[in-house]
């Protein structure tokens, strides 16, 4: 083992190692189908020990995992593995920049693209250019969100499961919800991914609401799906303490093993819901009532929950437009539901930024920055990244959208991806 693992490390520091390894991983098509016939005159390539052909690799890019794969059935399961998976998502997150996704949708929901995009080499980061090879007509949906290399969105009511470097996709079956909607009322059904560390599994939250006019007569439910070969959806059992609450289309994060998202128990009182992917168990923390009573009635609601360095925030951006202001309440403490105020006025020469447009938020970069969209956009499409600490406001433009978007009504949504992996998983059920 320690000879291998010398060898390993000499091929590393030889400039001739690293040229030959370069040659190996490279991901043209033309490199691998060269080196294939070499692979199978030579079958004692295949019989390599395990943990030497690991350390070999996990330092592939995952489409070329992919395709060696197909190399032999060892090659195959070891890199399938779950132990193989976890290894490689631990190098990549130490060595990879985070991911930008974006989805358009339009709004009859028969057209739709997911975009990849990422920034430029400027110093101040102020345009965002996207990659048309990781780019995918028809693929994408509403609500999307991303955990660990998967990602979450919602296309006709349901759960889609999309893997973009295998580009592997996955439509989760209905649910059979025990709530009906009756004449005049609404039904609201949102997704979210997580992932359980303890078990290594990947694993679906469903939440559905019905409630009638201004949330009246609101019933909720919640069921959960276990990404494994057999999983169906399982209905959660609430604690005695649950609130029925309808979930809001804006605000939600994920912090480690728990979901959290931002929801109403009525049209004047918000609330936090977390919801614990390993014990799959729902809390939930009402929003402090000094920003209930002002900032968050849910018939104008112009607030997200992000995350504020290792804590749970709402911002509230009512009053940027005509104010100018933003307030942060931070959650201090969620056993004790202590929350925290934090006011920020933004500077005169960026006022123009927000003047008469409608914002949403859109989560956190990976450095904190809080992540606003224009509501509609057009044929110029841009976000705004506020930077709470610095009270800095920055406009980002988005450049390499198809024109076939331009000048036409649709969904946007945005993810930026702080835990972003290439994930080779293989999705089964």
């Amino acid at each position: 083992m320690k000879r291998r693992r010398t060898v390993l490390k000499q091929l590393e520091s030889d400039q001739e190692g690293r040229q030959s390894i370069a040659q190996v991983v490279s991901l043209t098509r033309g490199t691998f189908l060269a080196f294939f016939p070499y692979f199978k005159r030579r079958k004692h390539m295949c019989e390599i020990h395990s943990d030497l052909l690991i350390e070999i690799l996990i330092r592939l890019p995952a489409k070329s995992m992919v395709r060696f794969k197909c190399i032999s059935k060892q090659w195959s399961s070891l890199i399938s593995c779950r132990y193989f998976c976890t290894r490689l998502f631990t190098r990549v997150t130490r060595h990879q920049q985070p991911h930008v996704y974006m989805c358009l949708v339009d709004e009859v929901g028969a057209q739709r693209v997911l975009l990849s995009i990422s920034s430029t080499s400027s110093p101040d980061n102020t345009c965002y250019v996207v990659d048309q090879d990781l780019s995918i007509t028809g693929m994408g949906g509403f609500f999307l969100n991303v955990v660990r290399g998967l990602m979450c969105f919602s296309v006709r009511k349901k759960a889609c499961i999309y893997n973009p470097s295998t580009r592997q996709r996955l439509t989760l079956p209905a649910i059979k919800s025990d709530i009906i909607a009756q004449q005049g009322e609404r039904k609201d059904t949102r997704y979210y991914i997580g992932h359980d560390p303890f078990n290594d599994q990947y694993k679906l939250l469903c939440t559905i609401a019905i409630s009638s006019e201004f949330f009246e007569n609101l019933k909720s439910e919640h069921w959960v799906f276990v990404l494994e070969a057999g999983g169906s959806w399982k209905k959660v059992v609430p604690l005695k303490n649950y609130h029925p609450h309808a979930p809001s289309t804006v605000g939600h994060f994920i912090n480690g093993s728990v979901v959290h998202y931002m929801a109403w128990l009525d049209m004047e009182t918000c609330a936090v819901v977390s919801f614990d992917v390993t014990s799959e168990e729902l809390t939930t923390i009402l929003v402090p009532q000094d920003a209930r009573d002002v900032a968050l009635p849910a018939d104008r609601v112009k607030a997200g929950l992000i995350e504020y360095g290792d804590k749970i925030a709402v911002f509230d951006h009512t009053h940027l437009k005509e104010k100018f202001l933003v307030d942060l309440w931070v959650l201090r403490d969620a056993g004790k539901k202590i929350w925290s105020k934090k006011r920020r006025f933004l500077q005169p020469c960026q006022k123009h930024l927000v003047h008469d447009i409608e914002l949403i938020v859109k989560g956190t970069t990976q450095n904190g920055k809080v992540i606003l969209a224009p509501v509609k956009m057009h044929s110029h499409l841009y976000i705004l990244c506020y930077n709470m600490g610095s009270n800095d406001l920055s406009k980002v433009e988005i450049k390499g959208v198809p024109h076939i978007w331009f000048d036409k009504e649709y969904y946007f949504d945005l993810k930026y991806s702080m835990d972003e992996s290439e994930g080779i998983i293989y999705l089964e059920t």
